[in-house]
């Protein structure tokens, strides 16, 4: 049964990479869960620990910003989900247990289209790999064939990131960001990781304490962290150890 679902699962994979005409990649599980697991939309995130997330591949914009506001926030099921190792599922972020679990998030996604997300890890073992993220627009569990459809799509997702990542480190794609992260996100999260050391010259703290305070900035703005990082990088932003995050922080 198990290997029946495997074979269904790397053949829908298969036929997103034919469609657009590449080789298969951990990219094309997002398209190919979204319409297997029936969802609205996935993201893809690569990842050693919590903090140091590359985000791989999003299907669409909402799904974009749902990543994006996980790193923002620090909580979201999908930290979740890489700290547990196991799934986050919420059927409705509108819920009492949600707003318990992710005070800062659950609101924020429910502002951003999302009615219900799911978050699974990528892992073989001991290896981390990263999270798999599918969202509903509207509110409702899965069923236990559309999540077991997704946990093999998890599975598929953890092996091609992970033989993509030894492809890239072997120099085989120069153009493409870590595992073949595409150009466009990857410019995003070096720029998060730029600003991010900048600042720890700027405000003399570590590198948890920088990022940490990249975020707050962000949130208290109501900003893309992507979009902070650029203009610290940039030199449009400056942010002093003592300023206020709810004020002009210091630029």
């Amino acid at each position: 049964m198990m290997r029946d679902r495997a074979s269904r699962v790397w053949g829908l994979v298969a036929i997103r990479a034919s469609l657009r005409g590449g080789s298969v990649s951990a990219a094309d599980v997002c398209t190919a869960a979204v319409a297997s697991v029936e969802v609205t939309g996935a993201w893809l995130i690569a990842a050693a620990n919590a903090d140091a997330g590359h985000l791989m591949s999003v299907t669409d914009e909402v799904s974009e910003h749902l990543a994006e506001l996980e790193l923002t926030l620090g909580e979201g099921p999908s930290l979740d989900a890489f700290a547990s190792g196991g799934p986050a599922l919420a059927s409705d972020l509108r819920t009492r247990e949600a707003a318990s679990r992710w005070p800062a998030f659950a609101v924020a996604a429910t502002e951003a289209g999302a009615g219900a997300i799911f978050a699974f890890p990528l892992r073989i073992g001991a290896i981390r790999a990263g999270v798999l993220g599918v969202y509903r627009a509207r509110p409702g569990p899965l069923t236990a064939f559309q999540l077991g459809d997704a946990l093999v799509f998890a599975d598929t997702a953890t092996l091609l990131l992970l033989e993509a990542q030894d492809e890239t480190a072997g120099g085989r794609d120069p153009a493409a960001g870590p595992g073949g992260q595409p150009a466009d996100l990857a410019l995003h999260r070096a720029e998060i990781d730029q600003a991010t050391g900048m600042l720890t010259e700027q405000l003399g703290t570590g590198i948890a304490e920088a990022l940490l305070r990249l975020r707050a900035y962000a949130y208290a703005h109501d900003r893309r962290l992507a979009d902070v990082a650029g203009d610290i990088v940039g030199r449009r932003l400056r942010l002093s150890a003592e300023a206020d995050l709810t004020g002009d922080g210091g630029g």
